[in-house]
């Protein structure tokens, strides 16, 4: 099936073309045209589907050609659980748009918002926003809904995580009441259909796989190790593969920040990305990783979704996440987009509930390799052994230069 005959304008299918998008994913398939037909949708897909342009594409059109926004009113409106999601999808919608008349801009927390306040006042047909910025400038006046057409809900699910419902139900009850809604979640839990419920009128329901499918085409490896020693077997892989773009999770920010220290001290460009840093130093680091100036990033769950980097062969799970969906958004961030992907978790003792949570979660068991030289202390029974030789993740030959990382800026 071709993007022509989803019902897209010829405008829109040239910028699909000029992307380089030969045809639509599962998603696009199932949701472009309904989105068409400005029904709302309760839309359950995996990461790394191409959700984003499901409803961006569908979006623009629906807005092409028509009323132009008043000034401080906003005629669609995307709300996304974190910054770099925001600013992912904000993107996606400026890139679509190129041979259309839509504006469009996007606002979150942690950078002045005197500059969004200005860019608002002329109006603007897609606002791409998180929660809390986004009531910060409506309780500023500095926002009208009475123009709201659509109002899109993404990653609904982790905006649930991250404690954001009383945001979303605030947000609610300042939009219009006739508007088309669209919601788009990882997970379908009992919390998702009691929010869906409540925002949405006669939804059309899309799954597209669920979302421990999105492992099956990931390769997954599971290392036994000591606490103590994860870091020092993380170097230890990091250089005998010549790694040169690996996303590592920790559990905590300053782990994170730990674990950056320890990679620099062992001559490894590396930097991290959670909520105590300033958007503008997230922004360097996400920029510096992928652009190769930096090989490592370490983040916390915070861009577990967010962090889209085309053909990102690895990621890492230096801790176990304490909520097993966190781990399918996780590994998520590779084999995006049909590619194959490689996912290894480091796993101590301490973490047995986890381990066994994440288990049943996916409906796997994890084989336990340990890596020569990193058999756990506690172990006593004889496990298999890796022969930890997972090759070089770019094709580029030439070595990176591993001196300190500059793009550690701003570092808070």
């Amino acid at each position: 099936m071709s993007f022509g005959s989803l019902g897209l304008c010829d405008e829109l299918l040239k910028t699909v073309t000029e992307q380089g998008y030969a045809a639509p994913s599962p998603i696009q398939i199932e949701a472009i045209p309904v989105v068409l037909t400005q029904r709302d949708v309760m839309a359950v897909a995996n990461t790394g589907t191409g959700k984003t342009a499901s409803f961006t594409l569908p979006i623009i059109q629906l807005l092409a050609g028509s009323r132009t926004p008043h000034s401080q009113h906003v005629r669609a409106l995307v709300i996304t659980p974190t910054r770099e999601l925001a600013a992912q999808v904000a993107q996606s919608v400026q890139s679509y748009s190129r041979h259309m008349n839509i504006r469009s801009a996007v606002v979150f927390g942690g950078v002045r918002i005197e500059p969004q306040i200005s860019q608002l006042k002329g109006g603007v047909d897609v606002l791409v926003a998180t929660p809390g910025r986004l009531i910060d400038l409506y309780n500023q006046q500095a926002l009208n809904f009475d123009q709201l057409e659509i109002l899109v809900l993404d990653e609904a699910d982790r905006m649930l995580d991250l404690g954001f419902i009383d945001d979303i139900r605030r947000i609610q009850m300042l939009l219009p009441a006739k508007r088309q809604t669209l919601m788009f979640s990882a997970t379908f839990s009992k919390e998702i259909k009691s929010l869906a419920k409540g925002m949405l009128h006669d939804p059309c329901l899309i799954e597209v796989a669920g979302a421990n499918k999105a492992v099956d085409a990931i390769k997954q490896k599971l290392h036994p190790v000591d606490k103590e020693r994860k870091s020092e077997m993380l170097i230890h892989l990091i250089k005998k593969n010549n790694w040169r773009q690996v996303l590592v999770f920790c559990r905590t920010k300053r782990g994170a920040d730990i674990l950056v220290s320890q990679l620099e001290h062992a001559s490894i460009t590396a930097d991290s990305i959670h909520a105590n840093r300033t958007q503008r130093a997230r922004t360097l680091a996400l920029d510096g990783f992928k652009n190769g100036s930096i090989a490592i990033l370490v983040a916390t769950d915070i861009a577990s979704r967010g962090i889209d980097v085309a053909q990102l062969p690895c990621v890492v799970n230096f801790d176990l996440p304490y909520v097993p969906e966190d781990y399918v958004h996780r590994i998520g961030r590779t084999g995006r987009a049909s590619s194959s992907g490689l996912a290894i978790s480091f796993f101590s003792e301490d973490e047995s509930k986890q381990l066994q949570a994440i288990e049943r979660a996916i409906g796997h068991k994890f084989e336990r390799k340990i890596i020569s030289g990193f058999a756990p202390s506690e172990k006593k029974q004889a496990l298999s052994t890796d022969d930890d030789e997972y090759g070089n993740f770019e094709a580029d030959p030439e070595p990176r230069n591993r001196g300190k990382s500059q793009g550690r800026r701003g570092r808070k």
